[in-house]
């Protein structure tokens, strides 16, 4: 038996791209807030684990049906959605938590505007895919604002931020995540939910030696409030929703046209602090944030066509 079709309003919202990935920005923003405020309380490796492991168990009652009708596409596509799992969900999130333990969240933020011009720079290696004028004017746009609300208006904090073990594990985390980006393309064409429950449980199982690894060298798992909650908003928000938002958007507009918005994750990530923690609201911030969203208008109206993909069934 065929899943009850979805309402209405949730069909509208997986055919409106941009509206998908400014939600995944502000999710994933939450999570980077998040993995930077349990830096030492939790493994980094072991959080990632915890993280898909739930997110595999919530879903996996949903995707029963779209698994058990693309069995033969997992069996003919495996290596293909092994790879994804293992670059979209196992490196990248165990290497962003790792670096989360030793880098300021000022580092963090600034080195996830580089995303944009690394899946470029991947989807033009991989498939020749050339950046317009109009793309690269809104990438290089956004960037400045969040330089700009990064720096706080005064460019001494930019020349005084010192490069260290996290931001390089932050960098090779990119690295991974673009590669990632830039092949979704090639995704097989199964349910979106299928997809992603095949590709969170191979990411789990990827990471667990490296999480008993950590636990072995002696780094202790604090199970308390602090984690629990912590624990149920990443396998949810960052997790679930936000895999299955920024999948669809690529999906819809391609990898070059979605990746201008991953400059939204400082802008909102500044903006939590604001809420969160009682950061004032400066010039800078609206000025940044004006920027961001020029560059994003830039990038998506660019001429470019997006790739053709196999719509979710």
């Amino acid at each position: 038996m065929s899943p009850s079709p979805a309402p209405r309003s949730l069909r509208g919202l997986f055919d409106a791209p941009y509206l998908l990935l400014s939600l995944t920005a502000l999710l994933w923003a939450g999570n980077l807030v998040l993995g930077r405020y349990v830096a030492g309380h939790v493994p980094p490796v072991t959080l990632a684990l915890l993280r898909w492991v739930g997110a595999t168990a919530i879903i996996l009652p949903f995707a029963w049906p779209q698994l058990k009708r693309d069995l033969p596409l997992i069996r003919r596509f495996f290596w293909l959605l092994l790879l994804l799992a293992a670059t979209g969900i196992a490196c990248f999130n165990a290497m962003s938590y790792h670096a989360l333990q030793y880098t300021q969240a000022v580092n963090a933020l600034l080195l996830q505007s580089m995303a944009p011009l690394l899946v470029g720079l991947w989807s033009f290696f991989l498939f020749r895919d050339k950046l317009s004028l109009g793309q690269i004017a809104g990438i290089c746009t956004s960037l400045c604002g969040v330089v700009l609300i990064i720096s706080r208006g005064d460019m001494d904090t930019l020349l005084h931020l010192t490069p260290n073990v996290g931001d390089m594990w932050m960098v090779i985390a990119l690295l991974i995540y673009a590669f990632y980006t830039a092949i979704l393309r090639n995704r097989p064409p199964m349910g979106a939910l299928s997809f992603l429950a095949v590709i969170m449980a191979l990411g789990s199982i990827l990471l667990v030696p490296f999480s008993a690894r950590e636990l072995v060298a002696g780094q202790s798992l604090h199970l308390d409030i602090k984690t629990v909650l912590t624990l149920g908003y990443v396998m949810i928000g960052p997790s679930l929703v936000a895999y299955l938002f920024f999948n669809r958007a690529v999906e819809l507009v391609g990898a070059n046209r979605a990746a201008p918005f991953l400059h939204l994750m400082p802008v909102f990530g500044t903006a939590l602090a604001i809420v969160f923690l009682g950061e004032a609201l400066a010039w800078f911030h609206l000025m940044g944030y004006a920027l961001v969203i020029c560059g994003i208008f830039l990038a998506t109206r660019a001429g470019q066509k997006p790739a053709k993909l196999q719509p979710p069934t």
